[in-house]
């Protein structure tokens, strides 16, 4: 556990700024993540040194195809999330600090990473498993040593930083692959908790600071494989930079949606279509 850095007081409540719910939290309370919390007015970051998944993968994995290929990235995660998506993949970790309020992992220090990172031939670290949003001062910290050592930083994300905490880190970051979970408001609202617009600032804030960024869109049957928003999505990203690259990805039933169907395998090549329609450089299907 360690204080925070993105927060200010408000009287004897504090104001987070990790990410752009910017939860405003009483005494002895957490932000909707789970896990910054006010202590007797000061805001802590429970998961601070406390990683619950560690593993090294392909860096393709990161949904990165065009940031350096064909090598493994170190990852970390904590316990928590800002988001609440029915879908998630990682619940088991990332809702449980709300859900049972429950905050585990290796204790180890950004120190300990590196040098782990180093040891399995890891050319990158990335932040994935759950948001790093949420732990941002960890991020940095790790980031900071990591550049020093010559490693590459990758944030695998929801999208959801402020404008604080973006230029807290942004210079440490060099690449990301960001969500794109829907371009609908109500789907926002209703399966993540969360909202669309700040997402969309996210992705033209790396990318016009120079991060590399890629863009995922997981295609849930009937919620957002309509050939309208995924000409949305993929009109959006080519007003920003054609060469973004767009990875489609396969849902499977997961959490809350067990009883959705899997997403077929022609939507994805819908899906495919319309992104080259768009004259979109690099689109790829996933989980197929």
């Amino acid at each position: 556990m360690e204080e925070c850095i993105l927060y200010k007081k408000d009287k004897k409540k504090v104001r987070c700024f990790a990410c752009s719910h910017k939860c405003l939290i009483g005494e002895g309370k957490t932000g909707i993540c789970g896990v910054r919390k006010n202590i007797h007015g000061k805001l802590f970051l429970l998961v601070y040194g406390k990683v619950a998944s560690m593993n090294t993968d392909p860096i393709e994995k990161k949904s990165l195809y065009h940031f350096l290929p064909r090598t493994m990235a170190f990852s970390i995660g904590t316990v928590g999330c800002n988001f609440k998506c029915e879908w998630c993949q990682n619940f088991d970790i990332s809702q449980i600090s709300k859900q049972e309020k429950i905050i585990f992992g290796r204790n180890i220090t950004p120190k300990e990473i590196i040098e782990e990172a180093i040891k399995t031939g890891c050319k990158s670290i990335a932040y994935t498993y759950n948001e790093p949003a949420i732990f941002a001062e960890f991020v940095k910290d790790c980031a900071v040593l990591a550049k020093k050592r010559g490693l590459k930083n990758i944030l695998v994300t929801n999208g959801y930083f402020t404008r604080e905490s973006f230029d807290f880190i942004k210079d440490y970051i060099d690449a990301v692959n960001i969500d794109l979970k829907s371009f609908d408001e109500k789907t926002y609202q209703r399966y993540c908790g969360a909202k669309l617009q700040p997402v969309l600032d996210n992705i033209r804030w790396f990318h016009d600071a120079g991060i590399h960024v890629e863009i995922t869109t997981l295609v849930v049957p009937e919620l957002n494989d309509s050939d309208k928003e995924l000409e949305s999505i993929a009109k959006f990203i080519a007003s920003m930079d054609k060469r973004v690259p767009w990875h489609i990805s396969r849902f499977f039933p997961m959490y809350k949606m067990k009883d959705r169907e899997i997403t077929p395998v022609e939507t994805l090549k819908k899906a495919y279509q319309i992104g080259k329609k768009a004259r979109l450089k690099f689109v790829h299907l996933g989980n197929i």
